[in-house]
């Protein structure tokens, strides 16, 4: 199953934990397309227009890089709380060991982003 149909998926039965109302159905409603469309965007087997893709990222309050597999973070808030926190710590490394430290963090960060690739 490709990402952006894994993650359809994903967010609408996350939705349907708390109202039981978020079915194939009633997400195609909203996306003002066929039941039969939206179940083959969470099968794979058919793709959205850029105008769905958008409306889907709206109603999911996600970014499309999130649906597309670009990122695996969901909003870019969640991204820039990180991005500061980064920063603030890499600000307290003495600058002698700034490059060095930048280079290893670098590599883990690489490293972590193989190991949990989707």
């Amino acid at each position: 199953m490709d990402i952006l149909a894994a993650r359809l998926k994903k967010l609408r039965e996350e939705n349907k934990v708390s109202n039981k109302d978020w079915t194939q159905g009633y997400v195609a409603d909203k996306l003002n397309v066929a039941r039969t469309s939206y179940t083959a965007y969470e099968n794979g087997t058919k793709q959205p227009t850029l105008e769905t893709l958008i409306n889907m990222a709206d109603l999911f309050d996600v970014t499309i890089d999130y649906l597309l597999g670009r990122n695996s973070q969901r909003r870019f808030e969640d991204v820039n709380c990180y991005v500061k926190e980064f920063v603030d710590i890499i600000e307290t490394i003495p600058e002698n060991k700034l490059e060095e430290s930048k280079i290893k963090a670098l590599a883990y960060t690489k490293g972590m982003a193989d190991a949990y690739k989707d």
